[in-house]
């Protein structure tokens, strides 16, 4: 089945045909390292993390660069702020940032080239623009010339009548026209710089991702080129501008634009006090996949709107994930950790098959139509419901075969199983509760027989009893991981 995606270039949706396939190129804008990293943060890396993932599942072989922006005028505010060096700062954030994808289980990018490392070759860009007449000096700045570029505006939908409304140019700005945005930007004092054939300074933002992205993907034209809508202008069409004037070739094939993230229907401020960081909500919430299960609700184009209302909504969603794989380990593992039918004949049922793979093939459908995640999830909660359904009627192999699928989907979302242990400790505790508490009463009357009896028969499930003048307690073991089985879906291709 084809993926289609809509390209916010061409305001509508469009079949994905990369330039070369199977490859793929995808650039995002990362995180400007200056703070911590806010749930609006997450959502960016979450969603762009997801179609890389989902991309990876249906046979592309991904190239995924994420850039870090590690010079800019708000690192070196915040450090004159701080009164720390901006080095300091930004390596500060740096470690911080990478906290945060490690928590909310986000790979890394192939490449996280950051600003500084790569400034020569912004060096080289800017004066190759500065040679085919679509930059010029000016004391020690340099301008891209937004009208020698004829197709500006073309990413925003905007003229140029529209952008000069409102925009007016200070007495001291050498730049010829107000719409003219800096490649470079001489240094004043006491700031950072690098030297350039212009004088000493450094690189204006836009100039950064055009750069790193062609350098670290390879090649003049992206594939996918992605980032939150705030960025369509003036980032992105600034980039575009500097990058196709540069090449002479299309930048992006495919744009991709992630909708904006509000708290209770407010845009989020440390004024407003309703700043969320990640490390806030994992401090409170304990579990990223609330988060995820959250962004997931809906469609990655569209706003979405921060609650604690929601938030309990994807409670209520983890905790029937939860259950579900509780009641698989109940069920279906015997008191020493084995899949008890591991050797079953059973066959499925054509019926039943026939129900999950079309779940299954709904799932990649919804999820080839631009990614669409809310109908991705109600796949997965149906598919649990009809695979708690074989669990009930002991369907053992075609359970099995669903469960297979179950597992596939949470890959695909990023979402986690709870652990194989922390899930057996919890049902063998409820299993042994009773025993535990004979066990208890045994010793207090001094019935050591029968305490004895109890305690092999909870070494024969793989516990461990200790034991004081005043409690009895007990520590799980497992002799055996639930092994996979033939018929999982683990394959890159669908």
């Amino acid at each position: 089945m084809p993926i289609f995606i809509y390209n916010s270039l061409t305001r509508k949706k469009e079949e994905f045909f990369p330039l070369k396939p199977p490859q793929v190129n995808i650039y995002t804008c990362g995180v400007t390292v200056y703070d911590e990293s806010h749930i609006g943060h997450a959502r960016s890396l979450y969603v762009f993390d997801l179609i890389r993932r989902y991309l990876k599942y249906r046979g592309f072989k991904v190239k995924f660069v994420r850039n870090i922006t590690d010079i800019d005028d708000k690192i070196i505010k915040r450090a004159n702020e701080l009164k720390v060096g901006w080095k300091e700062l930004i390596r500060k954030y740096i470690e911080r940032y990478y906290e945060d994808l490690e928590a909310l289980g986000i790979e890394k990018g192939d490449s996280e080239p950051r600003a500084t490392e790569n400034i020569p070759d912004m060096v080289r860009y800017i004066q190759n623009l500065i040679d085919k007449g679509y930059a010029y000096p000016a004391g020690g700045d340099v301008y891209f010339n937004v009208r020698k570029f004829s197709d500006y505006g073309k990413l925003s939908g905007q003229g140029i009548n529209q952008m000069e409304t409102g925009v007016r140019i200070e007495p001291t700005e050498l730049k010829r026209d107000p719409l003219d945005f800096a490649l470079w930007k001489a240094s004043k004092e006491n700031e950072p710089f690098w030297d350039s054939p212009w004088g000493k300074g450094r690189p204006g933002w836009h100039i950064e991702c055009s750069v790193m992205s062609q350098k670290y993907l390879d090649t003049d034209t992206l594939d996918i080129h992605a980032g939150g809508r705030d960025l369509i202008f003036p980032h992105h069409e600034n980039e575009t501008a500097q990058s196709e004037a540069a090449t002479g070739k299309p930048f992006a094939k495919y744009w991709i634009h992630h909708g904006l993230l509000t708290i209770n229907g407010q845009k989020m401020s440390k004024s407003l006090g309703n700043f969320v960081t990640i490390k806030d909500f994992i401090a409170e919430y304990q579990d990223t996949d609330l988060l995820k299960l959250f962004f997931l609700s809906t469609h990655y184009s569209h706003p979405i709107d921060y609650t604690e209302e929601k938030i309990e909504e994807a409670r209520k969603q983890k905790i029937i994930i939860d259950s579900f794989f509780e009641k698989i380990y109940s069920w279906g593992v015997d008191k020493f950790g084995i899949w008890r039918w591991q050797k079953s004949l059973e066959k499925i049922a054509s019926s039943d098959k026939n129900n999950i793979d079309n779940i299954y093939f709904n799932f990649k459908k919804v999820m080839d139509d631009d990614f669409n995640t809310p109908q991705g999830l109600s796949n997965l909660f149906e598919l649990i419901d009809l695979c708690s359904k074989f669990i009930s009627a002991d369907k053992k192999t075609t359970f099995d075969y669903a469960r297979s699928k179950i597992e596939w989907f949470l890959k695909v979302l990023g979402l986690a199983a709870p652990s194989q242990e922390k899930l057996m400790s919890k049902i063998s505790t409820k299993r042994h509760k009773k025993k535990l508490s004979e066990m208890k009463k045994a010793r207090q009357t001094k019935d050591y027989e029968k305490s004895d009896r109890i305690r092999k028969e909870f070494e024969a499930d793989g516990l461990v009893v200790s034991n004081t003048a005043s409690t009895v307690s007990i520590t799980t073991t497992f002799a055996k991981p639930i092994p996979k089985k033939q018929g999982d879906v683990e394959d890159s291709k669908l």
